[in-house]
């Protein structure tokens, strides 16, 4: 590595450690499990894939095959971020759309279908061009490709839904997916680089990077600022947008059952009622007559 790579490489571990710290003493892990996860689990791989990185590259390295444990390492890093970056795009639909319970709820549905359909595309359309442990990097980077666009749409959603939601830009859920959004767009470039990447001081890398520092830092104004407070939603029970959140909420539920009275007892009944009215009168006419 150059020196300006390894400087941005020693940003990305402060920005890591530093964010998954103030995720934590915030409380937003409370909040966003997921992402005080992912966070976490950043924070302790990127500087152990950088040491051995680096330590690759000494002569000994390849002695104790190095460049064999760090391939596993980050792909088990990539893989398993892959699937936290599925987790928090839930959790931050369950928080843009708390206002709409039953909308959020029939969203989630449709995006884990949405996921599992795309999942399932991006891995049948993989080359596989890699046989034996080298399959591994095919998969993750279909994988990861799948859940990159996913980000993306789940960006679009809140930017096109914000005054429905009475969501602000200043909202954590806003800014935890303007950073997904970044970081996505490095994933995609890197995806589409990867074959052809030799080295860490390729200029591709330093696309990725740069992108990669873009959304820490977008992330870290997101957690300092205050969030504004999400005001209650008022609207007339006549909006459109009301109606769907409670047709939403409707479906799935049986309801409770309840006993519909078949036309043939109405007739009964009305019979009876006759019975009863002709047997006053008659009691009334007897009393009459005794009077």
């Amino acid at each position: 590595m150059n020196s300006a790579m390894s400087a941005m490489n020693a940003a990305e571990l402060v920005l890591w450690a530093a964010l998954a710290i103030l995720f934590r003493s915030k409380g937003l892990h409370r909040r966003f499990p997921a992402m005080s996860i992912y966070l976490g689990l950043r924070a302790i791989s990127t500087p152990i894939l950088v040491l051995l990185l680096r330590e690759w590259s000494q002569p000994w390295g390849r002695d104790f095959h190095l460049g064999q444990i760090y391939y596993f390492d980050f792909f088990a890093t990539y893989i398993a971020s892959a699937v936290l970056l599925f987790l928090i795009c839930i959790e931050v639909f369950r928080s843009a759309l708390a206002a709409f319970p039953g909308i959020a709820k029939l969203t989630i549905v449709i995006f884990r279908w949405a996921a599992a359909v795309s999942v399932i595309v991006s891995l049948t359309s993989i080359s596989y061009a890699h046989r034996g442990i080298y399959i591994i990097a095919d998969v993750s980077y279909g994988l990861m490709h799948s859940v990159s666009v996913l980000e993306l749409c789940l960006l679009a959603f809140l930017c096109l839904s914000m005054n429905a939601l009475r969501l602000t830009v200043r909202d954590l859920p806003f800014g935890i997916a303007l950073g997904f959004g970044l970081m996505c767009s490095g994933e995609f470039v890197l995806a589409a680089w990867s074959s052809r990447l030799t080295s860490p001081n390729d200029p591709v890398q330093f696309v990725y990077e740069s992108l990669v520092l873009g959304t820490l830092a977008v992330w870290m104004v997101y957690s300092i600022l205050p969030e504004p407070p999400r005001k209650p939603v008022l609207m007339p029970a006549s909006s459109t947008i009301y109606r769907w959140n409670e047709i939403a909420s409707a479906l799935g539920h049986t309801g409770t059952q309840v006993a519909v009275q078949q036309p043939a007892n109405s007739f009964f009944l009305s019979d009876v009622e006759r019975v009863v009215e002709k047997v006053l009168a008659r009691n009334m006419k007897g009393r009459e007559s005794e009077t």
